[in-house]
């Protein structure tokens, strides 16, 4: 009736466990992943069919941690979970991160990924284990996947890197880095430290890529035991002629139009081009396929902008790769707030406040690892006017979560202690304007509205996001 197949390896000071086969065989893969005692049941199901017309790749990363697994009621009304926690939320985007990159472009089946906690051992968090189950699930599930990748956190005590330190080992490290790839690259990374080198920082990531082989051997051999039939998908062809009379129509513009420093404008120029080019296009074939127009017209714009930063043309402001967007900084812009700032670079600006409270106002956290108390809260709003735009606004998105904890992450090692400093300190950050880099906006907005509520932080703090752009053996890295 059941065909397990199980791996074991010792990863650190831990036995990592992978079983397929027993549970959750109606999915098209699940993996019973543990770490110790700490273990989480992933399960994959993926769409053989494409819903017609679907022009984006339709990943769900799902992670839910029940109660029961640290042998807890929940204490909620209707005595059940509700909606995901902001914990939960984070570790879901954490896993997001370094899978979705590794399908194939152009593929655009629904693919949902659901990871639940089971059991925990409230020394062992289950972030790290959910990405290794999830990519050995994706492994054995025979979709077109680059994988599998392998995670690992990284400690700092002592001058000494620690590999998955325990959660009671955390607070006295300097460094709390969670690092994720394949055997041969680096796919995410993602930390927050004591204010150390650049040189112990690269070091922590290289580490915990050499740990992590040996979870990606292990998801290797699964796959090679389970040995799930590969599907047989092929990448969509581009309608090589339509985009070459595309380009003949229109390149020259478009080049024009991404002179357009000002973004509302040079959108505006953009949809007119792309107007016309239709106009053009379906004058001369009424059965143009006019999605597929618009898409190769997008791949159009790609190709003409990264083109021009690889030849070493201005980019689009007229900046070279390291220059960064022009600074403005206002303190002190609202009257009745203990802390207020607005921080401007380029077309991307925050307003930034910080409130005080006692230590009654701090946030208590009930989690499956535990109850803790945080004195220091940073919260990111993304309303859609922000970009020119109308849309829903109500509770916090994933991303306003995500960018939130960014910017916390940021703070953390400059804030005072509840001994130096015994307030609770709320920080909000309303994103006025958006063009690019609107959480590392956050970081700088909020070391000003900080400093402005009088809160003695150890150092001010900015934040800067930098992109790569590679074509062949051409690479430039953008400020």
């Amino acid at each position: 009736m059941f065909n397990p197949v199980t791996k074991k390896f010792q990863y650190g000071k831990h036995t990592v466990t992978l079983e397929t086969g027993n549970i959750a065989r109606q999915a098209t893969a699940a993996v019973m992943a543990s770490m110790d005692d700490t273990c989480v049941l992933v399960s994959v199901v993926a769409k053989k069919e494409a819903k017609p017309g679907q022009d984006f790749f339709p990943l769900t990363i799902n992670y839910q941690e029940r109660t029961y697994a640290a042998g807890k009621i929940p204490g909620s009304f209707f005595k059940r979970e509700g909606r995901p926690s902001e914990e939960e939320t984070l570790i879901a985007r954490l896993i997001d991160r370094p899978l979705r990159p590794l399908f194939p472009e152009g593929f655009t089946n629904e693919v949902q990924i659901i990871i639940t906690v089971v059991s925990v051992n409230p020394e062992i968090a289950p972030d790290i284990i959910s990405l290794i189950g999830a990519s050995a699930a994706l492994a054995i599930a025979g979709v077109p996947f680059s994988g599998p990748v392998g995670a690992a956190r990284v400690g700092y005590t002592e001058g000494q890197y620690i590999l998955n330190p325990l959660q009671s080992e955390l607070p006295a490290s300097q460094l709390d880095l969670v690092v994720s790839g394949t055997d041969s690259a680096v796919l995410m990374v993602e930390s927050e430290a004591d204010v150390l080198s650049e040189e112990v920082m690269l070091g922590a990531v290289v580490y915990g890529h050499e740990q992590m082989q040996v979870a990606v051997s292990a998801i290797k051999e699964l796959k090679a035991e389970v040995n799930t039939p590969s599907w047989n998908w092929e990448a969509p062809v581009k309608n090589a002629e339509l985009l070459a009379k595309i380009a003949e129509l229109s390149e020259g513009q478009v080049n024009e139009a991404y002179q357009i420093t000002e973004k509302a404008v040079r959108y505006e120029k953009i949809k007119e081009i792309r107007n016309g080019v239709i106009e053009t296009l379906l004058a001369a074939d009424a059965d143009l396929d006019v999605q597929d127009a618009k898409d190769l017209f997008h791949d159009l714009e790609k190709t003409v902008v990264r083109g021009r930063i690889t030849d070493g043309n201005p980019r689009i402001d007229g900046r070279d790769p390291e220059s960064i967007r022009a600074l403005d900084v206002m303190t002190g812009v609202l009257p009745r707030t203990h802390g207020s700032a607005v921080f401007t670079r380029g077309e991307t600006q925050a307003l930034v406040t910080a409130t005080l409270g006692t230590q009654r106002d701090a946030q208590r956290i009930d989690s499956i690892l535990g109850e803790k108390t945080d004195a220091f809260m940073l919260h990111y709003n993304f309303p859609p006017y922000s970009v020119g735009e109308t849309g829903f606004v109500g509770s916090p998105k994933r991303r306003e979560i995500g960018h939130g904890r960014l910017a916390k992450r940021g703070m953390l090692a400059v804030m005072p202690t509840v001994e130096e400093f015994p307030y609770a300190v709320r920080v909000v950050s309303e994103i006025t304007e958006s063009n690019g880099s609107s959480s590392m906006a956050s970081v700088c907005g909020t070391s000003l509205a900080l400093m402005d509520a009088g809160v003695p932080i150890k150092a001010s703090v900015a934040g800067i996001a930098m992109g790569l752009v590679k074509e062949g053996e051409k690479f430039v890295v953008l400020s």
